[in-house]
């Protein structure tokens, strides 16, 4: 057998077109009966450019190039055998991949009725990767016989008998497509070839290169290759100085760096020592080989005392090699996105990040556009993430949540969103509609509760109404749709494609054309065009499933840029830098469970079933995982890279790096560290920082409001810079989104009630005051009672609250003459700059029938304490006062005020509590007039700013300009509101 290796360290590109071009040198038309078997198209790739690289520019004919993992009829010969050709030609195509899912998801659905149909589909995911697996080793399902139910936990019994159903049922639905599974089809195709060269040689070279024969018809045709006169098998990274006693105790440690390759020499029938170095490796610059005894030492199977100590130089070893820790994945990827620009630096520098984590890649990715360089992750964005991929969920959201204002605001500002408007003018569409329908309250569902809303607006907007219009065109339709249940997955599916190019049209393009232009697009529509032929028989019962069912479907799939990869940097994951060799290799996203990976579990099979079945050991894909590591750490030079923490959560360093870092702090090493961490915290740090102080707004005479509320003035009082944003910007904070009903919301709905029935029964209280009282609060609550919630929390209280007040009421109904709610009144004063006036609205004015008033505020909440009111910071009252002495309230006679009151209305234990102001009540007002005036006095002088809460012990207790007077910024109080 003709089987070679190219030892970790030395670049294995490089190293075999090397030693392939003295044939070409020999013979120019050598390579054109070549033919080169490979583990990727990746790795295709990187052999096809160090072809041309070692050509340097002369003229060369490249042999021809083929993936073993995705292989065809067009990558396959089968010319010298006219009876192996024959039956590969009557071959029935794979079923397609989609098709696959959708009719594994009927059978399951057919076993569970009240399973939803998004997890249908993912078990089915699951299932067809489990026959993947299957038929990839050459097991068939009849083995499950072999599993005696007898031995198996009470679910595993069901699992297996439900497994039993869908597998036999299959066989039955291939035939009746005429197809067969890919892996089948795939793994047939191969084991055709393999019989084709076993019965005819091929005339020309046929060498199978870089893979670990990982499946089993790859195996038997690397066997078959191995045998050819002109075949040549070459391995990556074998161990031929692993000690013999650990070698053949691999099988029994699938998770070592080697194990893949023992499986596959055993395989073959081939003793390690039989394996020759491959030529090209002669005179090959290499890494060196104490790192690979390092490496391997670290990773050995055996036990420290069962081994010799290493012979080793440890400053070799790790010469080039450096470690880096930080604290966040996203401080992770800015510390490598600098060590690949530093790489830049260099003319000719190589280098690549390699990592399993895709999230990592994509932060690298987006870093480095902070450099101008673009390196996209050679895996590919998601779809569901791209452009299109999130504007088609939004869509299928907004409608299932029936235009629900976070998922519709969310479309409307979605940059495909146009609704045939110019771009600019559709985004101020979608913020008129978002400040006039969505903050606040939530209106009522769908395109019809959107148009009651604005129904019910004091003032009509003409741009509104014809954006409804827009609105209801495009979405009426898929809207409709979603409300027929038991419709078909394809019927949903077209629907929801044309509301999607109708938004997407603007004043002057096409849906169709900004939908599915670049890449992303027509991934987007080759995905949906597969969807519409492959999966449209599914039935929804339940439409609200849609949005989960096309996720299901669309997370699995990958946008990759086919052009513009960057000519000396790249990011690729485990498998597919098999071969690459760059001069600096960033192994990233070491930790455990990133990489190595946790072994996935099986929804369908446990471990001793998969053993039972004859599948592998879950733990091989981590032996796979490390040879890909030490292939990778044995680079010329190479960072190891790991976050402390993923998502808040502490993580654990990668084993391969624990071992590594064990073995090392036994002979007092550690890894070099870098100097990258300090460079990335500099980029970001400010050269200088200078605190700066709060803010001192001093704007002219001329803009100071002449014209306040009382409740204005408590605000000026406590926090100045407040009432300039609030009353001289005109600043006002948005209502949350589909806000729920607070305490503010309960507090007006209890005034209004009081203030109504006080107006319906000013003199003599009804008989059936209360029925009356409750049945005029139920009319303010209106629709706030809907929600259960509402309705067990805030009812109740209210109905406290009643029996309260008219208790209350009846025994103060004698000494009052009349009665005022809700009155409004003013009080002008003169000032430095003009006259100023006050404004208010009282709650509630007694006039006495000594011929006083007595003023209430309602106070759901906490009324303020005595001293705050005496030391001026919560002034309404006697501000109401000072109005109503002066006959300020309209049709309300200027008299004197004998009392000043605040009822808390909480509606608990003590329903209602009064509390008087006991002060005396001329001193009282004498300091409420001479402090108005003072104030006013005060701030009609221009040098006088509007600080921020000048008083802290008397500041609100809330603001909504704390963010914009940057309190946490330069008050020193970390707790301070932002």
């Amino acid at each position: 057998m003709a089987v070679y290796t190219i030892p970790a360290g030395i670049g294995f590109a490089e190293a075999l077109v090397r030693g392939l071009l003295p044939e070409a040198d020999r013979d120019p038309l050598a390579f054109a009966r070549l033919r080169l078997l490979l583990p990727s198209r990746r790795a295709c790739r990187t052999i096809r450019d160090a072809f041309l690289r070692a050509a340097d520019g002369r003229a060369l004919v490249l042999p021809s190039f083929s993936a073993l993992g995705d292989i065809d009829e067009d990558d396959l010969t089968f010319s010298d055998s006219v009876a192996v050709g024959g039956i590969a030609a009557d071959l029935p195509p794979a079923i397609p991949a989609v098709k696959r899912q959708a009719m594994l998801a009927q059978l399951i659905r057919a076993r569970e009725p009240g399973l939803p149909l998004d997890r249908a589909v993912a078990l089915a995911a699951e299932l067809a990767r489990l026959m993947n697996q299957a038929q990839a080793e050459g097991l068939g399902f009849d083995a499950l016989v072999r599993l005696v139910p007898e031995n198996l936990a009470h679910h595993w019994q069901i699992t297996l008998d439900f497994l039993r159903i869908v597998t036999e049922a299959w066989p039955t639905i291939l035939a009746a497509e005429d197809a067969l599974d890919p892996i089948d089809r795939r793994d047939r195709l191969i084991r055709l070839q393999a019989a084709a060269w076993a019965e005819a040689p091929p005339p020309g070279r046929i060498l199978v290169a870089g893979t670990t024969g990982s499946q089993k018809a790859a195996r038997d045709l690397i066997a078959v290759v191995a045998n050819l006169p002109q075949g040549d098998v070459i391995l990556p990274g074998l161990d031929t100085a692993m000690p013999e006693d650990e070698w053949v105790a691999l099988p029994t440690h699938p998770t070592h760096p080697q194990s893949g390759l023992q499986d596959l020499l055993a395989a073959m029938g081939l003793l390690r020592a039989e394996v020759r170095l491959w030529p090209g490796c002669a005179g090959a610059a290499r890494t060196s080989p104490d790192r690979a005894v390092l490496l391997a030492e670290a990773l050995s199977v055996a036990a420290p005392e069962d081994r010799p100590a290493p012979v080793l130089n440890l400053d070799a070893a790790l010469a080039g090699v450096r470690q880096v820790t930080a604290a966040t994945p996203q401080e992770e990827a800015t510390i490598i996105a600098v060590a690949l620009r530093e790489a830049l630096e260099t003319p000719g520098r190589t280098a690549a990040l390699i990592t399993p984590d895709r999230d990592l890649a994509r932060r690298v990715a987006a870093e480095l556009a902070r450099y101008g360089v673009r390196c996209d992750d050679s895996a590919g964005q998601p779809l569901s993430g791209s452009v299109p991929g999130v504007f088609l969920r939004l869509l299928a959201e907004a409608a299932r949540d029936r235009l629900a204002p976070a998922p519709l605001l969310a479309l409307l500002k979605h940059p495909l969103t146009g609704l045939g408007l110019d771009l600019p003018e559709a985004r101020r569409r979608a913020q008129l509609l978002e400040r006039l329908l969505l903050r606040g309250p939530r209106p009522g569902p769908g395109l019809a509760g959107l148009r009651a809303a604005a129904a019910e607006l004091k003032k009509p907007s003409p741009d509104l109404t014809d954006y409804l219009d827009r609105l209801a065109e495009a979405l009426g339709p898929w809207e409709a749709a979603l409300a027929q249940p038991g419709q078909s997955f394809r019927a949903l599916l077209l629907a929801h494609l044309t509301a999607a190019e109708a938004f997407c049209r603007t004043d002057d393009q096409a849906g169709e054309e900004r939908l599915w232009a670049g890449p992303a697009g027509e991934a987007a529509a080759d995905f949906l065009a597969d969807l519409v032929d492959n999966a449209g028989a599914l039935t929804l019962d339940d439409p609200a499933e849609f949005p989960a069912l096309l996720m299901s479907f669309m997370v699995p799939v990958a946008v990759r840029q086919v052009y513009d990869r960057h000519p000396r940097l790249a990011i690729l994951g485990p498998l597919e830098a098999r071969l690459a060799r760059p001069d600096l290799m960033i192994l990233a996203g070491l930790n455990e469970g990133t990489w190595p990976k946790e072994p996935p579990g099986d929804p369908w099979m446990s471990r001793p079933m998969r053993q039972a079945f004859g599948l592998p050991a879950l733990e091989r894909r981590i032996g796979l995982s490390a040879h890909d590591f030490v292939q990778a750490a044995m680079a010329p030079e190479v960072i190891f890279s790991r976050a402390e923490r993923v998502d808040g959560t502490p993580t654990v360093p990668s084993r391969w790096l624990q071992r590594l870092g064990v073995l090392l702090a036994g002979q007092q090493r550690t890894l070099a560290g870098s100097a990258l961490p300090s460079w990335a915290a500099a980029l970001d740090a400010p050269a200088r920082y200078a605190p700066q102080p709060a803010p001192m707004p001093c704007p002219p005479v001329a803009s100071r409001p002449r014209t306040l509320f009382v409740t204005d003035i408590e605000l000026w009082r406590r926090d100045p810079y407040a009432l300039y944003a609030k009353r001289i910007l005109g600043l006002k904070a948005l209502d949350p989104l589909d806000a729920d009903p607070g305490a503010a919301d309960r507090g007006q709905v209890i005034h209004a009630a009081l203030d109504a029935f006080v107006k319906a029964y000013p003199d003599a209280l009804p008989v059936d005051a209360l029925a009356k009282l409750l049945e005029i609060g139920h009319r303010e609550f209106g629709s706030l009672l809907a929600s259960p919630s509402l309705h067990a929390f805030w009812w109740p209280r209210f109905e406290r609250v009643a029996e309260w007040f008219l208790a209350e009421e009846s025994r103060r109904r004698a000494d009052i003459a009349s009665l005022a709610t809700e009155t409004e009144g003013g009080l002008t004063l003169a000032g430095r700059a003009g006259d100023f006036t006050l404004k208010a609205k009282a709650d509630r004015i007694e006039y006495l029938t000594d011929g006083t008033y007595r003023i209430v505020d309602y106070k759901t909440g906490a009324p303020p304490p005595e001293k705050d009111v005496l030391a001026g910071y919560a002034p309404q009252l006697p501000l109401e006062a000072l109005i109503a002495e002066g006959g300020g309230f309209a049709r309300l006679p200027a008299k004197p005020v004998a009392g000043l009151e605040f009822w808390q209305l909480s509606g608990g234990a003590t329903p209602g509590k009064i509390v008087p102001i006991k002060a005396g009540m001329a001193a009282l007002l004498d300091e409420t007039r001479d402090g108005l005036a003072s104030l006013i006095d005060q701030y009609d002088q221009p040098e006088t700013p509007y600080p921020v809460a000048p008083r802290p012990q008397f500041a609100p207790r809330f603001s909504d300009y704390a963010h914009l007077a940057r309190v946490a910024e330069w008050s020193g109080d970390g707790e301070a509101e932002e």
